[in-house]
C-alpha cells in the first residue's frame, strides 16, 4: 500500500460526523465517529481535519480525503447551497477545508455517495445505471451511469427529493411546506418524519417511523394504513424516476429502507404507475447499511 492509495472517506450529518480509512481493496482499516457541531461552521472545518489527521497519525499514512456532505457545490460559486445544515449554506467547504489539511478534499453530495458505495460494491454492484435513493431526515438520490456519477450541468442529478410528488390526491394537495420554500416536495411525504406524522394524524400518538414498522408487524391497523400510504407515494415518486431515467437498479438507503414492509408490493406498484408493461427494474435494500455513505466518500477519487 501508498501513500497515494489509502483513501479516507467522511461522512458529514447532522448530529454525527464518520470517517473511515479504507485500503486498495476497499477494506475497513479504521473507523472514527464523533458529535458534528451543527452549529458551527469553523468548528466543523476544525474538527472533520482533526479526524482525518488522527487517523493518518494512526495508521502511519497520508490519504486522498472525500467528504460527503448534505447539500452540493454550486457551479456558479464553489459553495455550498441546499443544505438542511444551514451552517454549511453559501460556505466554500472544499476550499476551507482544503486549506486545513494542507490538500484538496473532495466534497460531495450525501446521497451521491451513496450511490456510489452501493454501485462500487454494494447492492447495485455490476449494473450499468445505479439509482441510488435516500429514505431518511430528508430524501435524496444519486445516478451512476457506467462506473461514474453523473452530476449534470446544475450540479442537481438524482435530486429527486425536490419535485412535487407526482399524481398528488385531491387530499394530499398542496402538500407540506418544505424548507426548500416549496410545497408538496416527494422529501416532505417520503422523509422518516412523514410517515410518523402520518400514524400521528391517523392515531392522535406521537411515535417514531421505526416504531410505526414495529405496530404494523404487530397488526395494528392505523400503523398499516400508515405504511401502505407511504408505500404508494414511495411508489409514484420511483416511478416517474424509472420514466425519465430507466435505471437498471434503484438501491434504497436511510433509516426507512430499513422497513422490510415497505418492499412489499413496491416493485408492482411502481410498474403500475410508470410507463411499462412489465417492470425490469429491481428495487433493492443496501448492502452497507450506515456505513454506505461514508464509503462512498472514501471512493470519490476513483469515480471519475
Amino acid at each position: 500500500m501508498t501513500a497515494q492509495r489509502l483513501r479516507i472517506g467522511v461522512d458529514l450529518g447532522g448530529t454525527k460526523t464518520e470517517a473511515m480509512a479504507l485500503d486498495p481493496s476497499g477494506e475497513t482499516l479504521l473507523r472514527r465517529r464523533i458529535r458534528t457541531p451543527a452549529s458551527d461552521y469553523a468548528a466543523i472545518v476544525k474538527e472533520i481535519a482533526a479526524l482525518v489527521r488522527s487517523i493518518e497519525v494512526e495508521i502511519g499514512e497520508e490519504a486522498r480525503v472525500g467528504v460527503g456532505v448534505p447539500g452540493s457545490i454550486s457551479p456558479a460559486s464553489g459553495c455550498i447551497r441546499n443544505s438542511n445544515t444551514l451552517v454549511l449554506s453559501r460556505r466554500p467547504l472544499a476550499e476551507d477545508l482544503g486549506r486545513a489539511l494542507g490538500r484538496e478534499a473532495r466534497i460531495e453530495n450525501d446521497a451521491n455517495c451513496f450511490t456510489l458505495s452501493e454501485a462500487t460494491d454494494g447492492a447495485g454492484e455490476g449494473r450499468a445505471v445505479v439509482f441510488g435513493v435516500i429514505l431518511g431526515t430528508g430524501v435524496g438520490g444519486g445516478l451512476m451511469v457506467h462506473g461514474r456519477l453523473l452530476r449534470g450541468a446544475n450540479a442537481l442529478a438524482g435530486e429527486w427529493g425536490h419535485n412535487p410528488l407526482p399524481r398528488m390526491r385531491s387530499d394530499e394537495y398542496p402538500g407540506p411546506p418544505c424548507y426548500c420554500g416549496r410545497n408538496g416536495c416527494v422529501e416532505t411525504y417520503l422523509c422518516g418524519g412523514a410517515l410518523a406524522e402520518d400514524y400521528g394524524r391517523r392515531s392522535g400518538e406521537k411515535i417514531t417511523a421505526q416504531e410505526v414498522a414495529r405496530r404494523a408487524d404487530g397488526g395494528d391497523p392505523l400503523a398499516l394504513g400508515a405504511i401502505d400510504a407511504y408505500r404508494d407515494r414511495l411508489a409514484r415518486a420511483l416511478a416517474s424516476v424509472v420514466n425519465v431515467v430507466d435505471p437498471d437498479v434503484i438501491v434504497l438507503g436511510g433509516g426507512v429502507s430499513n422497513i422490510d414492509r415497505v418492499y412489499q408490493e413496491l416493485e408492482r406498484l411502481v410498474g403500475d404507475y410508470a410507463f411499462t408493461d412489465a417492470l425490469a427494474t429491481p428495487i433493492v435494500k443496501n448492502r452497507h447499511g450506515d456505513s454506505s455513505g461514508v464509503r462512498g466518500a472514501a471512493w470519490l477519487w476513483d469515480s471519475d
